[in-house]
């Protein structure tokens, strides 16, 4: 009788226990011995053999063996020599298996199941680059990879039913990367699990929530803390920081100089001249120093660690604003939408009150700076309030004399407004990352860098700053410890009243400044 199997399967009827692969045999023999006899069958699928005792129609014994391979050839020639074949009772008692245990059978056959899928893991390519993005990769050696007992240990303890029931799991870095369901919202399981692993392993490992990129399913990264060690400078921080901003100020100064402006050669020999410069640059340091106040009281409120701010000088317009690393891993979103939002809002605070008191206040020498009404034109919001608050003076074609203090904060506003762009890692790359999401971010920064790019062909300001986005604040953006919860109401309506503040202050103003009396009539 020629039996064919399909798959490792329990033979029904008065077999005790199921049967199973037995990996370390290369040829093996199936025979079912009956009482009443049946012809000698190979089968080359498991080393089992299901031996019938004729005394008993109940008792079956299981045996494993090794046979040498046999062709037909063989046998007919020993089938010719004999005359006959044997009876199969006689062939069984000549082989004489030994039974063995079929508990321990089962045992043999999960040990080797357990090894071939830790060599197949090691085998597995390691993953990089997602979905914890902002992480370089190191190498690693092995004692910082996680060993196979603790992720079993992460598998049936730390993650569980109630919190991400963990489907399948892939090597990353010196980590692992567990796919599954997530159960709940995600801000109170990821508490549970980091819980648990703290319980477990104290701070040995660092859990990350996250979206996977590639189907945006959430998923758990476990990784050494060991590899996120944050990277060192050659150059001490604070002393690279100083001298940026030594260099921002002597721009700053120089940018309220308009003598100066049309030959930047001639700076040198007419230092006397920047102390003219003093009281604009005053007021855009002031705007910028409050921008960077508001980081860092939003920082020390949710626990997170700024590094020194680095100030981008530009001789266009004074400054670019200020560069500033986050040192450690931001928990959540929320976290960094409040700090990322705090330094703009409190820029876009103080630059409005200061353009408003400019348009109010008269000049203290009785004649200010004269401008043409068509400078207004170049932002929505400035041509928008002095179209409001000077009415029919501002004509086009006309000169008018304002308040210094007006172009003073409108150039704060400006640095406040290109910090505000949603691109990379500045103000407004983060906060769309904490509105819409890692995939979302990524959109924008392309779109921004690219309009910035076409931008540049009319304007140098427009050319610098896509210059400094693309090769140094391109990011991505380092991953939080939890990605997949969303901002509150509140803390969506601040980040993106931050995006609109930047475009009314970068966009221009599209209507004419003609006299309404004239105009009606």
């Amino acid at each position: 009788m020629n039996l064919s199997l399909a798959a490792p399967s329990a033979f029904r009827g008065n077999l005790l226990v199921p049967l199973s692969r037995c990996t370390s045999c290369f040829e093996f023999d199936l025979r079912l011995l009956h009482s009443h006899g049946f012809r000698h069958s190979r089968c080359r699928w498991s080393s089992l053999e299901l031996i019938r005792n004729p005394r008993s129609s109940r008792r079956r014994g299981i045996a494993c063996s090794v046979t040498e391979p046999h062709n037909d050839s063989d046998e007919k020639e020993k089938a010719d020599n004999n005359g006959e074949a044997q009876p199969l009772e006689d062939s069984s008692e000549q082989t004489n298996p030994l039974p063995v245990d079929a508990g321990q059978l089962n045992k043999f056959s999960d040990e080797n199941k357990d090894q071939n899928d830790e060599q197949n893991m090691d085998s597995q390519e390691v993953a990089s680059g997602s979905p914890l993005p902002g992480v370089k990769p190191q190498q690693l050696d092995e004692a910082i990879k996680i060993p196979k007992e603790t992720i079993e240990i992460l598998k049936n303890q730390v993650f569980g039913f109630d919190t991400f029931f963990v489907t399948s799991q892939d090597p990353y870095e010196g980590g692992v990367l567990f796919k599954g369901n997530l159960r709940g919202q995600a801000a109170k399981s990821y508490d549970k699990i980091a819980k648990r692993l703290q319980d477990k392993f104290g701070d040995e490992y660092k859990l990350f929530l996250l979206v996977n990129p590639e189907d945006d399913k959430p998923v758990a990264v476990v990784v050494p803390r060991t590899t996120l060690q944050p990277e060192t400078t050659a150059v001490p921080e604070w002393f690279a920081a100083g001298s940026f901003g030594l260099v921002t100020a002597f721009t700053l100064l120089l940018r309220n100089v308009p003598a100066l402006q049309s030959n930047l050669l001639s700076t040198f020999d007419n230092l006397n001249l920047l102390k003219d410069g003093l009281p604009g640059a005053l007021v855009t340091a002031l705007i910028l120093g409050v921008h960077e106040l508001g980081h860092f009281l939003a920082a020390k409120n949710t626990g997170v660690k700024l590094g020194v701010p680095y100030f981008v000088p530009s001789w266009q317009i004074g400054s670019f604003g200020a560069i500033t690393r986050i040192r450690n891993i931001v928990r959540n979103r929320e976290d960094l939408l409040k700090v990322a939002a705090a330094g703009p809002i409190a820029g876009y605070s103080l630059g409005l009150l200061l353009l408003l008191l400019g348009f109010v206040l008269p000049p203290s020498d009785g004649l200010g700076v004269v401008v043409d009404a068509s400078v207004f034109h170049e932002s929505f919001l400035a041509g928008g309030i002095a179209k409001l608050l000077l009415g029919n003076v501002l004509k086009e074609g006309t000169a008018i004399s304002v308040n210094p203090l007006v172009i003073w904060a409108w150039a704060g506003l400006l640095i406040n407004a290109i910090n505000s762009i949603p691109a990379g890692e500045i103000d407004g790359g983060r906060i769309s990352f904490a509105l819409w999401g890692r995939k979302a971010s990524l959109r924008f920064t392309g779109f921004s860098i690219a309009l910035l790019g076409l931008s540049s062909l009319l304007n140098d300001v427009a050319f610098y700053w896509v210059v400094l986005i693309f090769f140094l604040q391109r990011g991505p953006i380092a991953p939080l410890s939890e990605e997949i919860t969303d901002p509150g109401e509140k803390y969506v309506a601040i980040g993106v009243t931050v995006l609109l503040l930047g475009l009314l202050v970068c966009l221009p103003y599209p209507f004419p400044f003609t006299d309404e009396t004239l105009a009606s009539f």
